[in-house]
């Protein structure tokens, strides 16, 4: 392994700190490294060509009034490129402009989560206000650029996708939505090479809907109109249709209107399914009025027939009660917790004919964190990848393969002390089969105190890794990520520029 320390910011975290989701898995880091020519336990497939990439809450200061939220923490980037049977590594703090400021000034300047907006010592971003746009919730790639984003509004930061390079915010031709955002999770269409978003806040209409071209220009954008502040996390999209939603959890009015932003769940409202032709208007959005329940994440939509099939992650308990056992931390966050949430992969099929909702769960063990064959967003799917949860935390202790024809399921468990990330799909290059190709994920192993990129076979996902790729340091735990083939990224097809960048540490 060929390492270079490349980058270090300042930290004024305790060095005594106890914060669960600050120590131990979710330790940070404060380097930033370049390596080349990664130790590989196993083989590397020579026909895993691309780049893997994850976003990390990475926090660097304590929060400003001492209540720290895992989603405050600044957002770094990591990549493991994988080429003719070789990886490279690279890990980059998103250079946010809350980011350079707080570097600056030493300190925290902003509000977190859990924290009155108005500590806030500058003026904030997001749907709540008064937050710090940390860009540490999800990345995908578009336009052959990796953009990271914020979960509750923001810039969307543009990364070179090899050397994690920050390369400014996206203008989209001076027509970004500054005063609006874009929200955590983007979808970039494969096939049509379009980026689709939606923003949302605390003003009417409430919700926007748009497109971004494969040019990277915003051809596409619309009210969205709601009956007040809503907390929409993720969308879908189909061949002909974007799918939004207006799910009964959202901050409690009598509490906004006190400048208090407290979620609560409406058992007594129901989830709204908005389904909009993704160039429509705001009169052609129709709502379909499903069970009440909150969707996190969806997996992917596609059109059968008269209807649209759905597919995502109903929660039993989207407001799980203080039960007063567990430690102070995991009472607080216990939202957090995939077994407390009860989340479910479960199926919405609406009806474009009758405005009528058919719906059932897929299946009764817990999971989250969807994700697919980029290939087929948007299109009839057969497979999902899934991540399970470690109880009562915030935690991924292994990966799913849910087969959605016949139920049957392949599951790996990382092991006791080894915690993972979003489980992402890499097609084989030349592939025609849906699972024919790697699944690729980022784990941090406590017992050994190092974390490694671990690449399956996708159609073998129980026989465990069939490679192990060292990483030069041990990485926080994290959430999203994301695969880019090397054909969507610009230079990636010439070898001599690859490994002309790889030597000169692409830093």
């Amino acid at each position: 392994m060929d390492v270079e320390l490349v980058g270090h910011a300042l930290s004024t975290l305790p060095e005594d700190d106890d914060h669960p989701y600050r120590t131990g898995p979710w330790r940070p880091q404060t380097n930033e490294w370049r390596a080349d020519d990664l130790t590989v336990t196993g083989e590397i497939p020579a026909d895993l060509d691309g780049v893997y990439l994850r976003n990390t809450e990475n926090p660097v200061h304590p929060a400003i009034a001492g209540k720290y939220h895992p989603f405050d923490g600044d957002g770094m980037i990591h990549v493991v490129g994988f080429r003719d049977g070789k990886a490279f590594y690279r890990n980059r703090f998103v250079r946010t402009d809350g980011f350079l400021a707080e570097q600056e000034a030493k300190e925290p300047l902003w509000a977190g989560l859990a924290e009155p907006p108005n500590t806030s010592l500058r003026p904030g971003w997001g749907a709540r206000g008064g937050l710090k746009d940390s860009s540490s919730t999800d990345v995908v790639v578009h336009a052959g650029v990796a953009l990271t984003s914020f979960y509750q509004c923001g810039d969307l930061y543009r990364l070179d996708p090899l050397t994690l390079d920050t390369l400014g915010k996206s203008g989209w031709g001076g027509r970004f939505p500054s005063q609006w955002g874009v929200s955590a999770h983007p979808k970039s269409d494969e096939h049509t090479g379009e980026l689709l978003f939606f923003n949302y806040g605390k003003e009417a209409p409430y919700l926007h809907y748009g497109v971004v071209d494969s040019g990277n220009h915003l051809v596409h954008y619309i009210d969205v109109p709601l009956p007040g502040p809503r907390l929409p996390h993720d969308m879908a999209y189909t061949e002909h249709y974007a799918i939004l939603n207006d799910c009964p959890l959202f901050w409690e009015p009598d509490l906004l209107a006190q400048g208090v932003h407290a979620a609560r769940f409406h058992p007594e409202l129901p989830l709204r399914i908005g389904v909009v032709p993704r160039r429509g208007t705001s009169e052609q959005v129709r709502w379909f009025e499903a069970d009440p329940t909150y969707v996190l994440h969806w997996v992917n939509a596609y059109e059968e027939g008269d209807e649209i099939v759905l597919d995502g992650f109903f929660q039993d308990d989207p407001e799980p009660r203080d039960r007063g056992d567990g430690s102070y931390f995991q009472r607080m966050f216990r939202f957090l917790a995939l077994d407390r949430m009860q989340s479910h992969l479960h199926r919405w099929r609406l009806n474009l004919v009758t405005g009528q909702v058919r719906e059932e769960r897929l299946r009764d063990t817990v999971t989250e964190f969807g994700m697919i064959n980029g290939r087929h967003g948007g299109r009839r799917n057969r497979y999902a990848y899934a991540a399970t949860g470690v109880e009562g935390w915030f935690l991924f202790d292994g990966v799913v393969k849910h087969d959605l024809e016949t139920g049957h399921d392949e599951r790996y468990a990382f092991g006791e002390g080894v915690f993972g990330s979003e489980t992402a799909m890499a097609p084989r290059v030349g592939s025609a089969a849906e699972d024919d190709g790697y699944l690729i994920t980022i784990v941090t192993d406590m017992n050994r105190n190092l974390s490694e990129c671990l690449v399956f076979d996708a159609q073998r996902v129980g026989d465990g890794p069939i490679a192990r790729v060292a990483l030069p340091e041990r990485v926080s735990s994290g959430t999203h990520a994301t695969w880019a083939a090397g054909s969507s990224i610009p230079g990636w097809a010439s070898a001599a520029t690859i490994a002309a960048g790889l030597r000169m540490g692409h830093a």
